[in-house]
C-alpha cells in the first residue's frame, strides 16, 4: 500500500516525503525504489512528533489497531495559516489506523478515509461520464457538419460543367454573329457585343448557380442542393456533355 501511495504521489510531482515504519531496512528499501524523491525516514516511536510537524498525514499501514487517536491530536498546535490551520489525515488503511472522531476537532484537524475517497471517485466518475456524453454530442454535430460539407462538394463538377456549357454556347453564337456582321464593326463595338453576351449568360446562370451552392451544415439544405444538382444536370444534359468532353480527350 505504501509503495502504491508513494508511486502515485511521485507521478503528481512529489519531491520529498517523510516515512515512518517499524523497520528501518523496509523503509530504506522503499526509498531505493524512488531515487527522484527525497525520503526522510523515521521509526514508529517518533510518530506523534512527526505528525505534529506535518500538514498532511497519510496512513497506509497493516496495523490492526488505531495508531492515532483524538486525544493525541487535541493537544497539538494547529498548522499555520497557509493550510488554513488544519492538519489533514488521509487514512487508506483497512482496518482504519486513524480515529475518525479526530474530525470533531474541525478547527484544527480533519480525517478522510476510504469511504470518503470512494465518494470522491464516484463523483469524479459521474463528472467524467457527463463530460464524455457532452463530447460525444459535439463529435456527432461535427461529424454531421463534415458529412454535409463533403456531400456539398458533389455539386462542384456540376457547377463547372454548367458554366463551361454556357460559355461554349455563348462563344459559338458570338462567332456566328460576327460572321454575319462581317467587318462592319469596330474593335470597340466588337468588345461591347462580347461583353453583352457574357453579361446575359452570367445573369441567366445566377439562379442555377445559387441553387448549387450550399454553405450550410444542415443535412436538409444539402439534400435540397443535391436535388437541384440532379435536376440541372437533367435539364441541361450536363452528364452527356461531360461524356462527350471525355470522349474528345
Amino acid at each position: 500500500m505504501s509503495t502504491l501511495l508513494v508511486k502515485h504521489m511521485a507521478s503528481k510531482g512529489l519531491k520529498e516525503v517523510t516515512i515512518l515504519n517499524r523497520s528501518l531496512p523496509r523503509a530504506e528499501a522503499l526509498a531505493s525504489d524512488f531515487p527522484d524523491v527525497k525520503f526522510n525516514i523515521h521509526l514508529m516511536p517518533e510518530l506523534m512528533a512527526v505528525v505534529e510537524s506535518h500538514d498532511v498525514v497519510f496512513a497506509a499501514s497493516g496495523s490492526e489497531e488505531l495508531l492515532i487517536h483524538k486525544e493525541d491530536i487535541s493537544g497539538m498546535a494547529p498548522r499555520d495559516d497557509t493550510v488554513g490551520g488544519v492538519r489533514r489525515f488521509v487514512d487508506i488503511s483497512v482496518p482504519r489506523n486513524v480515529a475518525p472522531d479526530i474530525s470533531e476537532l474541525e478547527a484544527s484537524a480533519v480525517v478522510y478515509n476510504v469511504d470518503d475517497l470512494k465518494e470522491v471517485v464516484a463523483a469524479n466518475k459521474e463528472s467524467r461520464a457527463a463530460a464524455a456524453a457532452e463530447a460525444e454530442l459535439l463529435l456527432k454535430e461535427e461529424l454531421r457538419a463534415f458529412e454535409a460539407w463533403r456531400d456539398s462538394l458533389e455539386t462542384v463538377p456540376t457547377i463547372k460543367a454548367l458554366r463551361n456549357k454556357a460559355e461554349a454556347i455563348r462563344a459559338g453564337e458570338f462567332e456566328k454573329a460576327m460572321g454575319k456582321l462581317g467587318d462592319g464593326l469596330s474593335k470597340k463595338q466588337l468588345k461591347a457585343v462580347e461583353e453583352l453576351s457574357k453579361g446575359i449568360v452570367n445573369k441567366l446562370l445566377h439562379g442555377p448557380m445559387a441553387a448549387l451552392r450550399c454553405d450550410s451544415a444542415d443535412a436538409a439544405a444539402v439534400e435540397e442542393t443535391l436535388a437541384n444538382m440532379t435536376a440541372l444536370e437533367r435539364m441541361f444534359a450536363l452528364s452527356q456533355a461531360g461524356a462527350q468532353a471525355g470522349g474528345r480527350r
